[in-house]
């Protein structure tokens, strides 16, 4: 087979890739090492950015996000058991977050790329990339007891943390930056009304909370936990009384419960690849970066990297230019470590660290106040939220 981009990895970042080259003319191949249900079981995040959804509506993906996504314009931090509003509306000029799960954008991705009849191989096992560093890349994987193989002019690893396209990379052209993070979120989803109609962040002296949701009729929560934790030691009634203890009384008395049909330990960290382009072998998305979810920037991450990529390949076919393909890593990294750099700072001044003293927590507790008591950090905080552009 021969195709012009190959496009190792078929999650939201793959399938937006693909989709917006398909749109524009450019062929390409989506292959992955498993199979649709197995990527639409996975749970993810559901704060998409206003650029994230541009993207989509240009990959003509976004007409039921429009219609069933919740437009949100603050959320709240709340501390000291009061709310403090970010009005993310007003202090941005009018920008605004949609609350709809990555599963769902990953649902619509599909669907579009079904009928458009561009070529996704699921169940593709031992894919690896070749070539890369020269002139003629081509990836190889096998199906059906068979071997096969895939020419083309570039690839994109889009296969995630744990995927091919990085670790094919030789081990001293990578430099990494990692920090874990001592803690992680157990999350739970339930079929129940959200306890508010915005995101409330809680920092409390038992922990971190987060209230989401992914409709008006069911709900994403999520508590600070230890690392050691294991998801069977924590019953429903148990969750939900701890998620109780750290929201400000008002919330904990709205909150309506009910049994969960998914939870999970999630432990954080930051990690950054650089660079993020190999010759001919361009990272996407997790394969270079992970942040935590505190910001709400993984997938909308992904989204500008798609972006850079998708611009500078199509400069490369449209207008015979490399400039754009030449300046990727340059360009996306610059955000993703504006992004990394906002997803640590949240992460720590909502977060309860086991070696936190009194001077530090002193320290956390003027940082909140100051946030929500001047228009400049407010407005700082608001800018990141909503998305740098790209």
């Amino acid at each position: 087979m021969r195709t012009q981009v190959a496009i190792i990895g078929s999650g939201p970042s793959g399938l937006l890739l693909g989709q917006l080259l398909t749109e524009a003319g450019i062929d390409n191949v989506i292959l992955d090492r498993v199979g649709k249900d197995y990527i639409l079981g996975r749970v993810r995040a559901g704060v998409l950015e206003e650029g994230t959804v541009r993207l989509l509506d240009r990959a003509k993906s976004g007409a039921r996000l429009h219609a069933e996504g919740l437009p949100h314009d603050g959320f709240s931090l709340a501390f000291d058991g009061r709310d403090h509003r970010i009005d993310l509306h007003g202090l941005t000029g009018g920008k605004r977050v949609v609350i709809y799960g990555q599963t769902e954008v990953t649902r619509d991705l599909m669907a579009r790329r079904e009928e458009s009849g561009a070529p996704v191989i699921y169940n593709a096992a031992n894919v690896q990339p070749h070539g890369f560093d020269g002139e003629t890349p081509y990836l190889t994987y096998e199906k059906d007891g068979m071997s096969h193989r895939i020419d083309c002019d570039f690839i994109a690893g889009c296969d995630g943390f744990h995927g091919v396209s990085r670790k094919s990379v030789p081990e001293k052209a990578v430099r990494s930056f990692e920090k874990v993070y001592p803690f992680g979120w157990l999350g739970v989803l339930a079929d129940v009304t959200p306890v508010d109609h915005e995101l409330i962040y809680a920092n409390h002296p038992r922990g971190f909370a987060l209230c989401s949701m992914r409709s008006m009729a069911r709900s994403r929560y999520y508590i600070q936990c230890p690392l050691d934790e294991k998801v069977e030691d924590w019953s429903d009634d148990r969750f939900w009384d701890e998620l109780r203890r750290r929201l400000p009384v008002h919330h904990a008395e709205a909150l309506t419960t009910a049994p969960s049909f998914e939870k999970s330990i999630a432990p954080l960290r930051s990690f950054v690849a650089e660079p993020m382009r190999f010759g001919r072998l361009f990272l996407v998305g997790d394969a270079a970066h992970i942040v935590p979810p505190t910001g709400a920037k993984g997938l909308n991450l992904a989204a500008s990297d798609v972006y850079y990529l998708f611009s500078g390949l199509a400069e490369h076919y449209h207008d015979c230019s490399n400039a754009g393909l030449d300046a990727y890593s340059a360009h996306a990294l610059a955000r993703v470590w504006k992004a990394v750099r906002f997803s640590w700072w949240m992460t720590t001044m909502m977060h309860r660290f086991p070696d936190t003293g009194d001077f530090d927590q002193k320290i956390q507790e003027a940082e909140l106040d100051y946030l929500t008591h001047s228009l400049a950090a407010s407005t700082a905080l608001a800018e990141n939220y909503v998305g740098l552009p790209f």
